[in-house]
């Protein structure tokens, strides 16, 4: 049973989530041998000022 964490800025509509959520799911069928049904994902909203890359907060972008 895959669980996919997926951490993202904050602002995607729930229609792109679903959308991610399907591609994933797919490629871990078809890559892992996985039936749709087992596969768990999480999405997570995090705002750009909780965000760093580099020591860059994202906001400062």
């Amino acid at each position: 049973m895959p669980v996919v964490n997926v951490a993202l800025y904050a602002g995607r509509t729930a229609e792109q989530k679903a959308a991610l959520a399907r591609a994933i799911t797919k490629a871990i069928s078809e890559t892992a041998g996985v039936p749709d049904s087992a596969t768990t994902i999480i999405f997570q909203d995090v705002e750009k000022s909780d965000w760093s890359v580099g020591g860059v907060m994202a906001c400062e972008n």
